[in-house]
């Protein structure tokens, strides 16, 4: 039950810092492929080491 809510409120957390890192780059002058490889791997990155810590509790 508890890995089912890691996922469910990660996944949230990710999609969320995903779009404020894509909303924010969009005042920068860079191209709109880097900030949707930026919005996308950033929290991607982010959700896989809140994972592995979280399974080493």
């Amino acid at each position: 039950m508890k890995n089912n809510i890691f996922w469910i409120f990660g996944t949230l957390q990710a999609i969320m810092l995903g779009l404020i890192v894509f909303f924010l780059l969009q005042s920068a002058s860079i191209g709109n492929d880097t900030r949707i490889m930026l919005s996308v791997l950033f929290p991607l990155f982010t959700l896989i080491i809140e994972y592995m810590i979280y399974s080493k509790k």
